[in-house]
């Protein structure tokens, strides 16, 4: 609850309803309106007011920074994925390597045979 929060932290209510009207904080609302803060919530609160106390970060800049670090975090997924992606292209490729006609980029046909050509018979 934000009166539990609060007084965790050393900062005033009104502070944790500013930050939720920022959109820096999103608590999680009961049915009676009441917010609940998870373990997620507090730990972003915690890097809020480090940035507040330690940086002297603004609420504008503290903004920037959070959707910063969510993109960061974004992207990191992303290249996560895409070299799990790489990781498996790579053995089903490898896999595919016993069998030169499996996986071939260009279809390998071994009927195909390239004619011999003699040389001309010297008289």
């Amino acid at each position: 609850m934000i009166s539990a929060v609060a007084e965790m932290y050393g900062i005033h209510p009104q502070t944790l309803r500013l930050y939720e009207r920022e959109g820096l904080l999103k608590p999680s609302r009961t049915e009676g309106n009441t917010r609940l803060y998870t373990d997620e919530d507090l730990q972003r609160l915690e890097f809020i007011l480090s940035l507040a106390r330690d940086l002297g970060v603004n609420i504008s800049g503290m903004a920037i920074i959070l959707q910063m670090r969510e993109r960061m975090e974004e992207m990191q997924r992303q290249i996560q994925e895409f070299v799990q992606y790489i990781q498996q292209e790579v053995l089903t490729r490898a896999n595919a390597a016993t069998d030169p006609a499996r996986g071939a980029i260009v279809p390998v046909r071994r009927s195909m045979l390239a004619p011999t050509i003699q040389p001309p018979k010297k008289r």
